[in-house]
Order: structure tokens, then C-alpha cells, then sequence
């Protein structure tokens, strides 16, 4: 979620909307109506879904959805403030945030980078997606409330691991530096305890949680046989169909394990998903620039080469004069044993002299979605490889059907990147439910992986990632061939090329609305340099500036997209389509803020996405950085509708000397009643994860990297702060932890009445 890269690293032809264009002027039958401009002009209107209004609609002119009572409360005002703010009658109490200890043998987190353990035993930072998982009293997973839960918690970046070294982060002997994970860093030995912190920070905390007499999460059981971290140095087995594990297991091996029937961590831990089984899916996202090619480097064959640049891994050496690196450079690391090669590991030159011998397949083991049982603390997690590899966000379950296989939804987190849906061969068993990892495979290990195309008459495909396919079986850029399924599977990117699926505006979170099955997905931003008029389609229409505060262009206020599967079947092959939400400030011209957003529900860069089942509230996150000279990031509340209860719109883009009309389906406006800012969070912080209890009457929140432009360290030794939350209090119920430097934390949101979280 945080701290991504805007390099776009898909280079394929796949088709753009100027194609989409010239292919219309040759035909007769669509309606065209074109504007001068340098170059190109533009198309306005193609085929329209049934379900549509007509071509010509404008904002006034789209259907505005009743008026809801569902949500009761008064929407909260923007906020600039280093608080939480939430609205009048709710209590917001933290329950666990960075650093905090799960075994008392640890001590107390201090706030000041004191801490001289591994971190391998503290919850980790940059709290992300997450679930609650009650645990029944034979020890599994139970369906419904009992008196023992355990939360899973995501840990996403390293990016604000400055923060947990006494004087910052060093290397070469360069003190108080902030190593940006997108950024650079000074090339220098780094500290081995400073690195070992950076590696175990990332990964999943599972921790046992105290509960109320009203079931409501206040704390964490220190000590829980339950509790577990997850990290970058876990050893996970790797899983996938039966008829292509050999060959994916082939592409695992590393020096670590030779035969690849092992790998070691999760890394980047993003989205996330939970089956119908009663386990978790963690999202291994934007693991990439974790490794690095030192100036003694040897770069590996063309193949590998040219994935790692479609990836967005380092591909070549760096040069022998550079002074800069884009990884955190723990492969420098010296004043420490390399045991087990855990420093060593993140160089991933070809040294040896087979890729048992070096770590130049190490990047080939991150990039999944990796299954754990909550209830299990000695149990190995799985990498799932049938689902794909790339830079995963969420793993959102269709709803399950006895009789009927599953489909998991999965976005692929960067700019012009792919919408992913994997599709069991195993159809679902209730019986199954509370089975752990023995279920995940007979599910996870065998079954169908699609990517999306979006048409811009609001229809779509899923087209199967196969090998069988001609257009995969004969691809040859750059060097790169498919030899395989397993070559499918472990280089996705490379196959969503291939088939030409439809580039997004950085897909992040999916979700399924359990009213009636249809998917969600935030398409977060996109920048200029991707999003031109002539660039844009009917599902990623927008191309404009914002000429105010931040002033960014392309479509840098993101859109959520939703579908509806043919026949209401998550096996189905096509599906139709529309948009949901067009993020936007209120005081922006119609043909940006096209949902008609106020000043109580205008928001920017949505990100999180989230059903409640027990009040199905749409809850819709944000991490944004264009709308942040007005407001932190923030949490609303939607009531969803459906796929198609909007019409057609036709708008007009402009962006330097190029315009373009773009026809797209869009949803009812929701107006005041429907679409309702609920929390903004603390400065310099996204919102992100969410999770409830059974009844609906707790909401889990998750706050990330708040204070995230803090400066580095001066010459005095101090950090000019840009929050310090949450230990100055703001807006919680109660001071947490120590005062000084920020941290992530996760959130319990109640309210005084007892009722259900966000209803009237």
C-alpha cells in the first residue's frame, strides 16, 4: 500500500485506448464524435450495456440511488490534525501497535531504538491488512463467536525503520539517514542488528487478544501458546498443481534449499484474505526492491534478466562507480555471522556456478499468496503458487456455494498492472471448514488462473494464463520464453502480457459484497506519465490536473471499479462492469468529480476495501498523497447498490495539448446518505486494514506509518517530527505507549450505545 514506486514496469503492447480509437474510425456502425487536438482526436461514445443510460448523460443526468438510513452518524469534517477523529458517541482504543512484545521475555518497547533483540518476537510495523479469527475449544478455527480470538496483522515496509534505531538508520558511517524503500541509500556496510530489525519488522504477527465482557478485543495475551511471528526468515513450503510442482520447484531453488521444496519468508506483507476454511492469506506485494546487484555482481541469463526488469527487481549490476543503491542494503552486513546466508541472501548475483550454488532465484520465491493456519502456531506456512505471482493485493473469496468450486479475486499493485482471479477445481465442502492447511490443498493447489479484460462496451473476459495458449507458448521479448505452466505461474506478469490484459490505474484491494456476490476493486491512482487522454479506456477514464494544493495529473484521485460475474457465477468467463466511485475534491469541474462528492464525502486515492457482514457497509480506505494539503487520509462508509444501477457518461479529458472524449459506466450517485466520511486518521498516515467482531459491535482499524515525511536525524540528534502519534494521545481514549517518536498501531472503534459500528 505505502511507499510504491512509480515506475512502470509494464512495457507490453497491450492495447491503449488510442487503438481502441483508430479501430472505431473503421467502423461504421459505432457512433463517433471527434475533437481537434495535436495529433490525435478522440472517440465519444461506443456500445452501451443494456442496463445503461443513454450516451449523451451528463453528472445531473445519472441516476441518484435513494436515501439510505443505514448509516447514523454525522459525517466527520476533514482533518489536518495529528488525531484520530471519529464521529460523536464512538471510542477509539489501540490494541496493538509497533514494537509491542508478544513474550515477556522481551522488554517493553522503549520508542527510542534501544531494543538490542532481533525483533523476531515484537509485532512488526507497518500494520496492514488483518483478520479476526476465533479460536473454539478444541483448539480450531471456529464459524462463530467464542471466548478466545486471535487477530493476524500484516507488516508491510521497512520504510520507517529509522524509527527504531537509536540515531536512525546508518550506513558507511552515516548516522540518521532515512532509507526510503523507493528511494536511495548511501552504499556502505549496514549494521547487522540494524538490518535483522528491517528484515523481522516485516512478515505477520498473530497474537491471542484479551476480551471484554462484551467480546470486545482490548489487549494482547502476553505469552499465548498462540501468538507467532511470521517473518522474512520463516521457512514455508512451496505448494502448486500436481502435474507442474517439479518444474516450480525448480525455479525455487536457491542455496537455501537446493531441491526448492522450501523457501524462506514472506516479505512485504500488503493485502490480505481469509477462505471459507477458517485460514489466512497473507499478500506478499511489492517485495522487488528488497535485492540488489552490488558493483561485483554478475548478472544472470537473458530470461531471468528480462522478468526482473518486468518485475521490477534489479537486473543488472550497478555500475563500479555508483554511490547509491535502491535496496536497504542488508546484504552488506559483516559485524555478523551470515548464518544460514540471511544477509547473503539478498544478493542475488549468479556467483556460483548454478543457481544452487548463489541466490539468483531468490526473488522467484517472493511475489504470493502465502496460506497460514491462525490457530496452529507450529504449523509451516504455504506459498500458494497456482494462484500466481506478482505484487499481490488481497485475496478476496466469492461466496461460497456448497457443490460449487471457489474463486479467489487478486490485484496486482502497481501502476498499469492486471486484475487476477484464481478458480478451484475442488468445489466447496462445508465439512471442510476449521480443516487448516490439509483443506488450503486441496483447494489452493489445483485449479484455473484468469486475468481481467475490461471492453469498453461495460463488458469484460477472464482469459485463462495457460501455456496451451499460443499467444503465451509463442511469446519472445527481451530474451523471455515460456517453457511451461511453471513458467506461467512463477512469471505471471509476463503471461498477462501476453493474452493482452487490460493495464489498471494500480489495482489494490478487492472485496465481495455478500448482498449479492459482486466484486470490488480499488483502483488507487495513476500518474501522467501512464495516464493520457489518448492512454485512457472506458474501465481507467480519466486523464486531468489538479491546478490546486498538490497539483498532480493524470488520474491522481483513483476510482473503485465493481463487476458482476455472468450468471451470477464465480466460474463464469465474462462478466459486466461499472464504477462505483471516482475519487475527487469536492470543488473539482463535473467531468472529474463525477460521484457529485461533497465536502463530507470527497476523498482521494481509495485503497482499503472491505464488506461489514454483519451490517454490509461498504468500508472504502485511503492512502493518498493529492488531497493532503486539505485532509489526512481517511476511512468512509458506503451503501453499496449494483452493477449497472447507474448510466452511461460521456466526458471529455484534457491534458496538455491532447484531449479525448471517454464514454464509461458509471454507478448511481450516492449522495449524502449513501457515501459518508467516518475517520480521518493522523498526519502523514494512510488507513488501511479492517476487520469486526461476530456482531459487528467493534471495528478493527489499521493506522500505517503515520509521521511518514519525518525528517531525519539534525546534528542534534532529533527528529523533526511530523506526528507522534499514537503516544500523544490523539483522539484515543486513552494515552498509548511512550511519548516521542510515531508508530503503527491497530485500532478497536466502539460506541457508547452498543450498537452496531456505522448504523443509525
Amino acid at each position: 500500500m505505502a511507499h510504491h514506486s512509480c515506475t512502470n514496469t509494464n512495457t507490453s503492447s497491450n492495447e491503449t485506448f488510442d487503438q481502441v480509437l483508430k479501430r472505431g474510425l473503421k467502423d461504421p456502425s459505432r457512433r463517433l464524435l471527434i475533437k481537434g487536438g495535436v495529433g490525435l482526436a478522440s472517440v465519444v461514445t461506443l456500445p452501451m450495456l443494456n442496463a445503461c443510460a443513454d450516451s449523451e448523460s451528463t453528472p445531473s443526468a445519472l441516476k441518484n440511488l435513494p436515501s439510505s438510513s443505514l448509516l447514523g452518524f454525522s459525517p466527520t469534517a476533514k482533518s489536518l490534525l495529528d488525531s484520530v477523529v471519529v464521529p460523536a458517541g464512538y471510542t477509539v482504543s489501540v490494541l496493538h501497535a509497533t514494537g509491542d512484545r508478544l513474550r515477556s521475555s522481551e522488554t517493553a518497547y522503549s520508542n527510542t531504538g534501544s531494543e538490542t533483540d532481533d525483533w523476531s518476537q515484537r509485532v512488526g510495523d507497518h500494520h496492514d491488512g488483518m483478520h479476526l479469527f476465533y479460536i473454539a475449544a478444541n483448539g480450531k478455527v471456529s464459524a462463530t463467536a467464542t471466548s478466545k480470538a486471535v487477530i493476524a496483522v500484516n507488516h508491510e515496509s521497512s520504510a520507517d525503520a529509522h524509527f527504531l534505531h537509536a540515531t536512525g538508520q546508518t550506513s558507511a558511517g552515516i548516522t540518521g539517514k532515512k532509507f526510503d524503500q523507493f528511494g536511495t541509500w548511501d552504499l556502505g556496510v549496514r549494521p547487522g542488528a540494524q538490518a535483522l530489525k528491517e528484515i523481522n519488522l516485516h512478515g505477520v504477527s498473530i497474537a491471542e487478544v484479551t476480551l471484554n465482557g462484551s467480546g470486545q478485543p482490548t489487549g494482547v495475551v502476553l505469552d499465548s501458546a498462540l501468538n507467532r511471528r511470521i517473518t522474512p526468515e520463516t521457512v514455508m513450503s512451496v505448494a502448486g498443481p500436481a502435474a507442474h510442482l517439479n518444474d516450480i520447484r525448480d525455479l525455487f531453488k536457491t542455496k537455501f534449499d537446493t531441491t526448492g521444496a522450501t523457501s524462506r519468508g514472506t516479505l512485504n506483507n500488503c493485502g490480505y484474505g481469509y477462505t471459507p476454511w477458517g485460514t489466512y492469506l497473507t499478500c506478499e506485494e511489492n517485495w522487488a526492491t528488497y535485492f540488489a546487484l552490488p558493483t561485483s555482481g554478475v548478472a544472470a541469463n537473458s530470461k531471468l534478466t528480462a522478468s526482473r526488469s518486468r518485475y521490477g527487481v534489479a537486473s543488472s549490476p550497478l555500475a563500479a562507480t555508483a554511490t547509491k543503491s535502491s535496496s536497504q542494503g542488508w546484504y552488506t552486513v559483516v559485524d555478523l555471522p551470515d548464518t544460514n546466508s540471511r544477509f547473503s541472501r539478498w544478493n542475488i548475483s549468479a556467483s556460483g556456478a548454478s543457481v544452487t550454488d548463489d541466490f539468483r532465484q531468490e526473488p522467484h520465491t517472493f511475489g504470493y499468496c502465502v496460506e497460514i493456519d491462525p490457530a496452529d502456531s507450529t504449523s509451516t506456512p504455504v506459498k500458494r503458487t497456482a494462484m500466481g505471482r506478482f505484487a499481490h493485493e488481497a485475496a478476496v473469496c466469492s461466496l461460497p456455494e456448497v457443490g460449487k468450486p471457489l474463486s479467489f479475486y487478486m490485484g496486482c499493485d502497481s501502476r498499469n498492472e492486471y486484475i487476477y482471479k484464481f478458480v478451484t477445481t475442488a468445489n466447496w465442502d462445508a465439512a471442510d471448514y476449521g480443516g487448516g492447511l490439509l483443506v488450503g490443498n486441496k483447494y489452493l493447489n489445483e485449479g484455473k488462473l484468469y486475468v481481467a479484460k475490461f471492453n469498453s462496451d461495460g463488458t469484460g473476459q477472464w482469459i485463462e494464463l495457460t501455456y496451451s495458449d499460443s499467444r503465451i507458448s509463442s511469446y519472445n521479448k527481451n530474451g523471455f520464453t515460456f517453457a511451461h505452466q511453471a513458467d506461467v505461474l512463477v512469471h505471471t506478469r509476463l503471461a498477462a502480457d501476453a493474452v493482452g490484459a487490460t493495464k489498471m490505474d494500480r489495482p489494490e484491494w478487492g472485496a465481495v459484497n455478500p448482498a449479492n456476490g459482486e466484486i470490488y476493486f480499488a483502483l488507487t491512482n495513476n500518474t501522467s506519465a501512464n495516464r493520457t487522454p489518448l492512454t485512457a479506456d472506458a474501465a481507467n477514464p480519466r486523464s486531468y490536473a489538479d491546478a490546486d494544493g498538490k497539483k498532480s495529473s493524470g488520474n491522481p484521485n483513483g476510482h473503485i471499479i465493481r463487476f458482476r460475474e455472468t450468471g451470477s457465477l464465480s466460474t463464469a468467463t465474462t462478466f459486466s462492469w461499472d464504477i462505483f466511485l471516482f475519487g475527487a475534491e469536492e470543488d473539482m469541474s463535473p467531468n472529474v468529480n463525477i460521484s457529485a462528492l461533497t465536502a463530507n464525502n470527497s476523498f482521494s486515492s481509495p485503497d482499503g476495501l472491505w464488506f461489514s457482514k454483519a451490517s454490509g457497509i461498504c468500508w472504502i480506505q485511503t492512502d493518498d498523497g493529492a488531497y493532503t494539503d486539505e485532509t489526512n487520509c481517511m476511512l468512509l462508509a458506503a451503501v453499496p447498490g449494483q452493477v449497472g444501477d447507474g448510466g452511461a457518461y460521456t466526458f471529455e479529458n484534457t491534458l496538455g495539448s491532447d484531449s479525448a472524449y471517454i464514454t464509461t459506466f458509471v454507478g448511481g450517485l450516492l449522495g449524502a446518505t449513501r457515501l459518508k466520511r467516518f475517520l480521518v486518521a493522523p498526519k502523514g498516515s494512510e488507513v488501511t486494514g479492517l476487520t469486526e467482531t461476530a456482531d459487528g459491535k467493534a471495528l478493527l482499524v489499521n493506522i500505517q506509518h503515520p509521521g511518514e515525511n519525518t525528517a531525519a536525524l539534525g546534528s542534534a540528534a532529533t527528529f523533526t517530527f511530523e506526528s507522534q502519534w499514537p503516544g500523544n494521545g490523539g483522539g484515543l481514549s486513552a494515552g498509548y505507549g511512550v511519548a516521542g517518536r510515531p508508530r503503527s498501531a491497530t485500532l478497536v472503534i466502539t460506541r457508547a450505545d452498543g450498537k452496531r459500528i456505522g448504523e443509525a
